[in-house]
């Protein structure tokens, strides 16, 4: 196995991505976030499962109800180009591989249980303050 490439500059980065953020909004009218996409997501889930709850629930009627397609906004292909780039980024710098950090006194389990409910906080805290702080910005 090769060794991973140095992370970037972190001022460099924070530069770069102020950039990425300012030609989002010139580009596409919108900036970054994911919080939107995941509820479209959600909304197509559950939508999937039970289209009657979708329908009469006014968070989720606007997303999925109906006819409404969930997937036909801007955020989708914002998300999925995260993950991508991301993953490719994670490539070229050699840093791609299963693996769990964790605490001395944590299991693996343990960890997974945490980071899964502080997923789930994190995101429904971002959706009531009306999106995360990246779309924000």
């Amino acid at each position: 196995m090769s060794h991973p490439k140095p992370y970037w500059n972190p001022y460099f980065s924070g530069a770069l991505l102020g950039l990425v953020l300012a030609a989002s909004f010139l580009v596409t009218g919108h900036g970054l976030g994911a919080s939107g996409a995941l509820g479209r997501i959600v909304g197509a889930a559950i939508d999937t499962v039970a289209p009657g709850h979708v329908d009469t629930n006014p968070y989720l009627a606007p997303i999925a109800g109906g006819d409404t397609t969930p997937f036909d906004n801007w955020g989708i292909p914002m998300l999925l180009g995260t993950l991508m780039g991301g993953f490719v980024s994670g490539m070229l710098g050699g840093r791609v591989r299963a693996e769990t950090f964790r605490g001395p006194r944590v299991s693996v389990r343990q960890r997974w249980v945490f980071a899964v409910i502080g997923g789930v906080l994190v995101g429904f805290g971002a959706r009531l303050a009306r999106g995360c702080t990246s779309g924000q910005a």
